[in-house]
């Protein structure tokens, strides 16, 4: 199926230098006012009279995750690899609206690293920032972690052990009824791949607006404006911009989306292309069945809708077939219809998937039918350690190779 792309002149929406002036100011109005004033409602709690005060009367956590990740891909020898995440993270009190979080994570191979698992070995901050708060608007500063709608274009990754957060400053606010606002400008990005990889940092002037007002019975609607600009990877920058309608009607829940982007900034491509979501979901008791269609379009040979800073392993399979070299879409695009169905029983999750997958333009690169994917979860908590077992299956036609993959998971947080 070929979608056809509108002309789409980004002088008549939101510029880069005007996300940089609303941030601007945001944060000048942030720091003109005063925070407020931290009453205690209960005479025991403790009193925060200076910035070491909030240090000292801090919370901090300690959490583990183990994990067994096998990929058996059809003419290659199967690949295994046991790792740790240690995650220490500390956030203190607030102190007239000021409040820091560190955190740092280590991961730790097991056993050999054989490649195929995008799990990299090392220490570094995950995130370390410093927030001021005054009344509905919170301001950050530093290495932060941003999930943005459902993770489809700006995202985390956070199944993997090694999370991409973001260094920049960002502003949130809710002072409007019904409407949450955001906005952020990310100087680097910290991707999975770890500090010891050529790829493992992405420099960047790249912008981001989500704006929500979920004030529709129906509802709630989502614009968006995703300006990025990645220095070290010039094929990453696009700028993006879509709308998102999401809600549910008693057991009925349903998902429409759409956007559109071009090349942007140092790209060396010029393309417009478009992404469609359509997608529902009904609760019968105890199981629910959902469905949809997605496509990540293609502008022929020029380019294809791409979600570098997504939470890639939440679409398209989890099998990771079209990561793209981590731009998350492949020549032609790609289109997938989709089903899952999920329940819990006694406290244990149970998930079933099914994706089929084809190309939006077969001209491109000879290729139609791109395969199917198949997978099922099962998880649950045992002595307080959340264990699961996740297994993908993908089945190639005109595209990859056959490819299974499970992991065996057991996380603790104390």
């Amino acid at each position: 199926m070929k979608t056809k792309t509108s002309t789409f002149q980004t002088t008549t929406l939101l510029s880069r230098r005007t996300l940089a002036s609303t941030i601007g100011a945001a944060t000048i109005a942030v720091a003109s006012v005063p925070a407020l004033a931290q009453e205690s409602i209960e005479q025991e709690a403790p009193v925060v009279t200076s910035f070491g005060d909030a240090l000292s009367q801090g919370d901090a956590t300690l959490g583990f995750r183990a994990r067994t990740e096998m990929v058996d891909a059809a003419g290659s020898d199967r690949l295994d690899l046991t790792s740790l995440l240690t995650r220490l993270t500390f956030s203190s009190a607030s102190y007239q609206g000021f409040s820091t979080l560190i955190e740092m994570d280590d991961v730790t191979h097991i056993t050999d690293f054989e490649g195929g698992v995008a799990d990299a070995e090392g220490t570094e901050v995950n995130q370390a920032y410093l927030a001021y708060t005054a009344g509905a608007t919170t301001l950050k500063y530093g290495r932060q972690r941003i999930l943005l709608d459902n993770q489809r274009f700006i995202g985390g990754v956070g199944f993997r052990q090694n999370e991409q957060t973001y260094d920049g400053v960002s502003v949130s606010n809710t002072s409007l009824a019904d409407t949450s606002l955001f906005l952020a400008h990310i100087h680097n990005v910290n991707r999975i791949f770890g500090e010891d990889s050529p790829a493992g940092d992405h420099r960047s002037d790249t912008y981001l607006l989500n704006a929500k007002y979920s004030g529709f019975s129906a509802g709630a609607l989502t614009g968006y404006a995703y300006l990025l600009d990645n220095e070290d990877a010039a094929a990453f920058s696009t700028d993006t911009y879509g709308l998102r309608f999401a809600g549910s009607q008693a057991d009925l829940g349903y998902t429409l989306e759409y956007a559109v982007q071009s090349s942007a900034a140092n790209n060396p491509a010029d393309y417009d292309a478009n992404y469609l979501l359509a997608e529902a979901s009904y609760k019968f008791g105890a199981v629910t069945l959902a469905g949809g269609y997605e496509l990540l379009g293609a502008d022929g040979a020029n380019g294809q809708f791409i979600t570098p800073l997504a939470t890639l392993h939440k679409f398209q399979g989890w099998t990771d077939m079209f990561l793209g070299g981590g731009s998350g879409n492949i020549a032609g695009g790609i289109e997938d219809i989709y089903l899952s169905v999920g329940t819990s029983l006694g406290g244990v999750k149970f998930a079933l998937n099914y994706h089929q997958l084809n190309s939006d333009d077969t001209n491109v690169s000879g290729v139609d039918k791109l395969g199917s994917e198949a997978g099922f979860l099962v998880g649950g908590k045992v002595a307080g350690v959340n264990l699961s077992m996740k297994y993908s299956a993908y089945n190639a036609d005109e595209f990859g190779v056959d490819t299974d993959r499970l992991w065996l998971t057991a996380e603790a947080q104390f």
